[in-house]
């Protein structure tokens, strides 16, 4: 069967991670995605490296390790927006689209005639998505927004790291990712109100909207007893034991989420008498003494590997695991049984590897519509396909410098 969005078709105006992210989604679900991009550079985060993809000579491609993560099986067209004539191409794209998602910054299509007051009486059906770091409204809307900005605006880097030390952003762009995961739902439940509807929609998403609703149980817990949450490093708030314990080799993660997990894993230290003790007999009175409770813990766990410690809780059905590097995630037999990485060719380097999309549906499956592609790859083809354009008006787009890989 044919992958669940397949015969929409999505215009993409957006850059760097959130909405490149939500596009790459909607493609691997099978909607056509053109993707519009500058002439010659293309989106920023081409020469965000390295590292760099490599061609068949072992050279350096324009094609970053970052951009790759989150541009497959998009077509991209490379035409410059800031002439009359380029506005005039990508508008008559988003006339023929069904959804169209932009990160610039508030009004900045505007200029343009690109804006969804501009576009929706033109096209009623159209489901406009608008990425910003702010939204479009408020104080800060006219503000650029940034992941790391807005991990440190949003309260998320006040919670991360260890107690008494710095705060420290997530690993990845988290905050990018999940607004893109939010501009997701939003689309599809658009997509929905559509078919009783018969119209398209406005979606405003931002990155500190975003962030501050995934705070989830800690800004919560904050909003119930108005005390900011506190750095806990690797600790959970209201779950003891859940974190991080010292084994004789490295460390490893215990992670007991009730009062029977935490009998069975002290039966199995060798130590059923802390299950009893009523400092730590039920999951609240462990969370009001874990500083007594957990260096307890750390020096039993001390007395084996991690590889022991793992094998011995498992067979008790005591929730814990490694702490992987990337490789080793990658490398791990269930990541492989998954198949969560992919390998697709590539017009520059024959190949590329690439982390799989971990969506499974059993009757409309992913579909992986190509590799990322490379700046302008596909701008004569979609240009011919959906406007018509015949080789003439190409060529003559590519000598004024409207468009670019035609």
């Amino acid at each position: 069967m044919s992958a669940p969005l397949t015969g929409l078709r999505v215009l993409d105006l957006s850059r760097i991670l959130a909405g490149p992210t939500a596009t790459q989604l909607l493609s691997d679900l099978g909607a056509e995605v053109i993707k519009i991009e500058r002439p010659g550079k293309g989106d920023d985060t081409r020469g965000w490296g390295p590292p760099f993809l490599q061609d068949a000579d072992g050279n350096d491609t324009p094609e970053s390790a970052y951009y790759l993560c989150a541009n497959r099986g998009k077509k991209s067209v490379a035409v410059d927006i800031a002439t009359p004539e380029g506005q005039d191409i990508v508008r008559a794209l988003a006339l023929k689209s069904d959804i169209l998602i932009e990160n610039f910054k508030v009004g900045g299509l505007k200029k343009y005639g690109l804006d969804y007051d501009s576009l929706a009486p033109q096209n009623p059906c159209l489901i406009y998505c608008s990425i910003t770091g702010f939204g479009q409204t408020g104080p800060l809307a006219h503000r650029a927004g940034y992941d790391f900005l807005i991990q440190g605006m949003g309260g998320i880097m006040s919670l991360t790291g260890e107690p008494g030390r710095d705060p420290m952003k997530v690993g990845v762009g988290i905050a990018d990712v999940m607004c893109g995961m939010y501009a997701n739902t939003a689309i599809l439940s658009a997509l929905h109100a559509r078919q009783t509807s018969g119209k398209g929609q406005y979606i405003d998403v931002s990155l500190l909207d975003s962030q501050l609703a995934w705070l989830i149980n800690q800004g919560q817990a904050y909003l119930v007893d108005e005390k900011p949450p506190p750095q806990r490093g690797n600790e959970h708030p209201t779950i003891v034991p859940y974190g991080t314990f010292p084994a004789s080799d490295r460390a490893f993660i215990l992670a007991v989420g009730n009062d029977g997990q935490f009998a069975r894993f002290c039966a199995a230290a060798g130590h059923p008498e802390l299950a009893e003790d009523p400092r730590f007999a039920r999951n609240v009175d462990r969370v009001h003494n874990r500083e007594v409770l957990i260096p307890l813990l750390g020096e039993i766990t001390k007395t084996r590997t991690a590889a022991d410690w793992i094998a011995l809780l498992d067979d008790k059905a005591v929730p814990c695991g490694p702490i992987n590097t990337v490789a080793e995630a990658f490398a791990q037999p269930q990541a492989q049984a998954r198949g969560m990485t992919i390998t697709m060719d590539h017009p520059v380097s024959g190949s590329v590897e690439l982390i799989a999309n971990p969506i499974r549906m059993s009757g409309t499956p992913i579909e992986y519509q190509g590799a990322p592609p490379t700046v302008g790859q596909h701008t004569a083809e979609v240009l011919s396909d959906v406007l018509a354009a015949d080789d003439d008006q190409l060529a003559q787009w590519s000598e004024n410098g409207i468009i670019g890989g035609a």
